[in-house]
């Protein structure tokens, strides 16, 4: 997929129906942004180690069961592409955000100066990442901060097919407001459709004025198969 075709479709994007879903209910569905032969390529890329800069094991550290790996800089076309140009239409209603969320300084409007920020603070190494599950594995409820500078949004692109690649492992999120349970969401998703979805927390109104919801984001076990997902994740690590 080229990157023409990628800003095309960040370009399309119904910002308006964007900031109703994630203000309601802390996600946005997109559906078929990448095509059968762009999730192809990139399930095959996680077999080339040059791509990637760490490879996680998640049961090593209580995460789940399943394995992740990190994209090293430069990264890969699509993966550059889809960080580029999401990243505007999102910084504008990460803005809009900020000072709910408790943020003084603005998020620039192109990724190039963000990235800038992130070094700054510390944080200079690529956070995409591809995401493999095999039967039985599952990933806990977290949320992808990685540092004091986090962005906050970020995307999740189904790569396999559900029902035929695999089955189970859906993608779940939940919301917890103060002082009250979580209440999770289950969010059908086929090849290619993407999640957009809050890293952290969420603004919302209330009665009594504005309040924060804390949101964290997992997959459930998979029965059968195996199941890949590219993490789109706008700010760098430490």
């Amino acid at each position: 997929m080229s990157f023409a075709s990628i800003e095309s479709l960040a370009a399309k994007l119904d910002r308006k129906a964007l900031a109703t879903d994630l203000a309601r209910q802390g996600w946005h569905v997109l559906r078929g942004v990448l095509g059968e032969g762009a999730c192809a390529g990139l399930r095959r890329s996680y077999a080339d180690h040059a791509l990637y800069r760490s490879t996680v094991t998640m049961q090593r550290h209580g995460f789940g069961r399943g394995e992740y790996r990190y994209f090293g800089y430069p990264l890969p076309d699509p993966v550059a592409a889809l960080r580029e140009a999401f990243y505007p239409p999102l910084a504008q209603l990460a803005n809009d955000w900020a000072a709910p969320l408790g943020r003084s300084q603005p998020y620039p409007a192109d990724h190039a100066t963000y990235l800038a920020q992130c070094a700054l603070a510390g944080q200079p190494r690529p956070t995409p990442l591809i995401l493999r599950y095999g039967e039985g594995d599952y990933n806990c409820l977290h949320q992808d901060l990685y540092g004091t500078e986090h962005f906050p949004f970020q995307i999740a692109i189904l790569l396999s097919r559900p029902g035929e690649d695999f089955e189970g492992g859906e993608f779940v999120i939940t919301e917890q407001p103060p002082r009250m349970q979580s209440r999770p969401h289950v969010i059908p998703l086929r090849q290619g459709d993407a999640v957009i979805f809050a890293v952290n927390e969420a603004p919302r109104a209330g009665t009594r004025g504005t309040y924060r919801v804390k949101l964290r984001h997992g997959v459930s076990e998979i029965r059968h198969g195996e199941r890949f997902t590219l993490g789109v994740i706008f700010h760098d690590a430490g």
